[in-house]
């Protein structure tokens, strides 16, 4: 498998991973995120590596791996481990560890993704909104770097409306919020990769209700 051209434009597609076996190397904050969004899509089987040793995983790795799909090992990634897998996605916090696992990924044919450098990888992880069996994907593909900031925005909006609708507040404290959120410095943040003035924002905005999504409204943003 070739590395992809930084200049050809990505294909884009929504992978059934039902009965397959994945892989995910490292369990920090991006890898225990691959890992949730892999088991809720229904794998056979997922094999989680990490030097780590169990004892010392966070509580929020250690609830993840209670799931029997996730079958952990503490030890780094072999080439026997790609072979057979639908998809590795290779997040470790080492940069180099990564490269190395997305070259196995290639001689093996095998999808990577590489959180430490997308291009190394063959594919990539857009933002995902979903709502009532619907889930609406995007990239920017790293062709327009400009543009990511507006699809970044984009991606929030859609992700606060239904949670706004389905307060059933009146129409029109509903328009004055969005009004608010798209005259807000929310997109310069977001360009800027400053979520920590956008939890502020949204914190001191959003009904206090809504608090408990703020997380989840930033999270995976392209």
């Amino acid at each position: 498998m070739s590395m992809p051209s930084p200049h050809a434009p990505l294909y884009p597609i929504f992978l059934s991973l039902e009965g397959r076996a994945c892989l995910v190397a490292g369990l920090g904050g991006v890898g225990r995120r691959k890992l949730e969004g892999l088991l809720a899509c229904g794998p056979a089987s997922v094999l989680v590596l990490d030097i780590l040793r169990a004892e010392d995983l966070s509580a929020e790795a250690a609830a993840l791996l209670t799931d029997p799909r996730a079958c952990f090992e503490s030890r780094t990634c072999t080439p026997a481990d790609i072979q057979g897998r639908a998809l590795v996605f290779a997040a470790t916090g080492s940069a180099v560890e990564n490269a190395r696992i997305a070259a196995l990924c290639r001689e093996a044919n095998v999808l990577c993704n590489c959180a430490s450098a997308p291009e190394l990888g063959a594919f990539s992880v857009p933002a995902v909104a979903r709502q009532d069996g619907l889930a609406a994907a995007l990239s920017t593909g790293g062709a327009s770097p400009a543009l990511a900031p507006r699809a970044r925005m984009v991606l929030l909006m859609g992700r606060l409306r239904p949670l706004v609708l389905a307060l059933h507040a009146e129409t029109g404290q509903n328009t004055e919020l969005f009004r608010r959120v798209a005259a807000s410095p929310l997109q310069h943040w977001l360009a800027e990769g400053d979520l920590q003035s956008c939890r502020q924002w949204l914190l001191a905005e959003l009904p206090p209700v809504l608090h408990v999504h703020i997380a989840e409204l930033l999270d995976d943003l392209p």
